[in-house]
C-alpha cells in the first residue's frame, strides 16, 4: 500500500495546501482514497457550529472522504499568528498525543494520508516540541514544497539539511511558483535539483486560478515504478 506523508514547505505562504491538495487529486485520479490532515492550524472562523480554518477546508474538500474536522484538523486555534502565541492567547494546549490519535484513525480510512505542517518546517508548537518533532513522531517521509520566489534556493537547502538532521527519510520536492515575476526560474530550478539529493515531483506553473485540481504534472513516490 502506498505510504503516507508529511508536507513540509520552505516558509509560510509558498503554497503548502495547494500542493497538498493538488497531489490528494493525483492520488484520487490513481483511484486510491485519499484525505489531506491539517494537524495545527491557526486561523480560524465560525461556521454554522464549527470553527474552521481555511487550509483544512480546503483540505478537506479536496480529500476522497470527508472524515470530519475533529480528526482532519484536530488542532483548530483562532487567532491567525504563531500556533504556539495563538495557544496561550487562547489558554490552549498543543497535544501531539491528540494529533497522533487522529492520524491514527485517519490511516484506518484511506491509502493514503497527507499531512500538511504549518508554516516552515522548524515552526515552534510548544516548548518542547515543533513541526519537525511532529514528523518525527508521526515517522513519515517528508514532501518539501520549494515556494518559488528569489531566495528559494537557500531555503530549500537549510529545509533539506533540517529533514536530514531528524532521521527522515526525503521523499521528494513540488516547485511551486508563487511568485510569476521570478527572474531565471529554468536556473534556479537546475540547481535546486543538483543540490537537494532528492526527486522533483513536478513544477506548478504559477494558478491565478488556484484550481489545485487542474495541476496534473505531479507525481506521488509511492505511485511511481
Amino acid at each position: 500500500m502506498p505510504s503516507s506523508f508529511f508536507i513540509a514547505g520552505t516558509d509560510t505562504e509558498i503554497g503548502k495546501t495547494f500542493a497538498t491538495c493538488a497531489l490528494l487529486h493525483t492520488a484520487r485520479r490513481a483511484g486510491l482514497t485519499a484525505i489531506g490532515m491539517k494537524p495545527v492550524a491557526a486561523g480560524a472562523e465560525r461556521i454554522g457550529d464549527e470553527w474552521v480554518n481555511e487550509d483544512a477546508a480546503r483540505l478537506r474538500v479536496a480529500s476522497s472522504v470527508d472524515p470530519g474536522l475533529d480528526d482532519l484538523n484536530p488542532i483548530c486555534l483562532r487567532t491567525a499568528v504563531a500556533p504556539h502565541i495563538a495557544a496561550a492567547i487562547e489558554g490552549a494546549r498543543i497535544e501531539p498525543a491528540k494529533i497522533l490519535g487522529a492520524f491514527g484513525r485517519l490511516s484506518a480510512q484511506a491509502d493514503l494520508v497527507l499531512v500538511e505542517g504549518v508554516g516552515g518546517f522548524r515552526v515552534p508548537l510548544t516548548d518542547t516540541f515543533d513541526t519537525a518533532d511532529l514528523a518525527v513522531a508521526l515517522k513519515l517521509p517528508v514532501i518539501l514544497v520549494v515556494g518559488m520566489r528569489l531566495g528559494c534556493i537557500n531555503h530549500a537547502l537549510l529545509t533539506a539539511e533540517a529533514i536530514a538532521a531528524r532521521g527522515l527519510a526525503f521523499a521528494g520536492w513540488v516547485a511551486n511558483q508563487i511568485d510569476p515575476a521570478m527572474q531565471r526560474v529554468t536556473e534556479n530550478l537546475y540547481a535546486l535539483q543538483q543540490h537537494l539529493g532528492a526527486p522533483c515531483l513536478g513544477h506548478v506553473p504559477f494558478q491565478p486560478d488556484n484550481d489545485p485540481a487542474a495541476v496534473r504534472t505531479l507525481v506521488l513516490p509511492s505511485l511511481t515504478p
